[in-house]
């Protein structure tokens, strides 16, 4: 009974729960393909929007401490940079990189960090969480609209900065970056949300975490993994082992240590976030290689992340 109330399954056993009971339901046809992309949209375009909303609005950027961050973003982005050099700058390749960066900060990083380093350890997490989406998903929008709109273009050729703009509009105008930005902002003024649009906005952002586990159960229903698994294999290793040793290795040459590298180094090797899911449905991309990622990167976190805990925590 102690085992299985150690943080790291106390926090994943729900993912995998959830995510199998989507499964069945996918196998019975309870929730048909052509109803799980009418879920799909609900995720995408109103629950994700009132998260990340949400989440910023209560961020102060003067209160943050930077170097820690430092550190962790200038890992991911360079594991995303070399996935996207890897498998070339397409849709494919930015869902693929996203899948190998973006880790489950919310669903499960914070009931484990929470469990396993108690309230000082949430403090450095939540400053992680309040920049993630931003900086993760802003990015890997702006590629992906980068390669809609060259694939665009070579169907009906037109001028270069024509193509660079519209890909930076419809990088702002999008259901994730456009709320994170729009709730930052707010967040600077130093208003609070009325408790009638808060109460709202919370109890959607609570429904995201549970749909998007069930959606991707539901899509797993349809997909053979075992085609997929050794792509699945290979991104799984990217994400829960080579990110928090790059992590880690930033984080020792900018000096750090301590309680906010481990919380850092532990976050990067948590499992794929539930988003890129969203992505690659959103994107109609690489959706059942990445259903496959994100079902083997949770499992393998079983093993995996113990593993991290226990060489992070080492002196």
């Amino acid at each position: 009974m102690h085992r299985v109330n150690h943080p790291v399954f106390s926090a994943l056993i729900p993912v995998v729960l959830l995510t199998a009971l989507g499964y069945a339901a996918g196998r019975l046809r309870w929730i048909r393909a052509e109803a799980g992309k009418d879920l799909s949209n609900l995720v995408f375009l109103v629950l994700t929007p009132a998260l990340m909303f949400r989440t910023m609005s209560k961020v102060h950027v003067q209160q943050l401490d930077f170097r820690p961050l430092a550190a962790y973003f200038a890992a991911v982005l360079l594991l995303f940079a070399l996935m996207l050099l890897w498998q070339g700058l397409s849709k494919r390749g930015a869902v693929l990189a996203l899948a190998a960066s973006f880790s489950n900060t919310v669903m499960i990083g914070i009931a484990l960090v929470g469990l396993a380093y108690g309230e000082a350890g949430l403090v450095v997490l939540l400053t992680l969480v309040s920049l993630h989406a931003l900086v993760l998903l802003t990015a890997g929008t702006v590629v992906l609209e980068l390669a809609v709109a060259r694939e665009a273009a070579r169907a009906q050729p037109r001028a270069m900065w024509r193509t660079v703009l519209g890909a930076v509009r419809n990088s702002v105008i999008h259901p994730v970056p456009l709320p994170i930005l729009a709730g930052l902002l707010f967040a600077q003024t130093g208003w609070a949300l009325p408790e009638v649009v808060d109460r709202p906005l919370q109890w959607l952002g609570q429904a995201f975490g549970p749909l998007a586990l069930l959606l991707v159960g539901v899509t797993l229903a349809g997909t053979a993994v075992g085609p997929h698994l050794r792509g699945a294999l290979g991104i799984t290793a990217a994400k829960n082992l080579l990110m928090p040793a790059l992590v880690a290795l930033l984080g020792w040459l900018l000096g750090l240590g301590g309680l906010p590298l481990v919380v850092m180094v532990v976050t990067a090797a948590l499992p794929i976030g539930a988003n890129v899911f969203l992505f690659s449905q959103r994107y109609a991309v690489a959706e059942d290689l990445v259903t496959a990622c994100v079902i083997v990167s949770n499992v393998a976190a079983l093993l995996t992340l113990p593993l991290v805990m226990y060489l992070a925590g080492l002196r």
